[in-house]
């Protein structure tokens, strides 16, 4: 009795069958890695890049403005009005 009509594959269905296990596994680890990553994430990642306040600590910690000029961009920051024109005069 003859199931597979042949029993021998051709050639583009063991190809098409390895792709397909090469995507499905692909789509497996990109599941765990998105699953792992999104728990492994604490809150407030993503606001760093944008925070004013640290920015302006590095600038003092490196030298590139003084204590003066430090104080009166941190009151501009704080009152919240300003953020956009806070100019230091200092570029190097």
């Amino acid at each position: 009795m003859m199931f597979w009509y042949g029993g021998n594959w051709m050639w583009w269905q063991a190809a098409l069958g390895w792709v397909g296990l090469i995507v499905l596994l692909g789509l497996l680890i990109w599941g765990i890695y998105a699953l792992v990553r999104s728990t492994a994430r604490r809150p407030g990642d993503g606001e760093q890049g944008s925070n004013a306040g640290r920015i302006l600590d590095e600038r003092l910690a490196r030298g590139e403005i003084d204590a003066e000029e430090y104080r009166r961009l941190r009151d501009l920051i704080e009152s919240g009005r300003g953020a956009g024109t806070a100019r230091s005069g200092t570029r190097s």
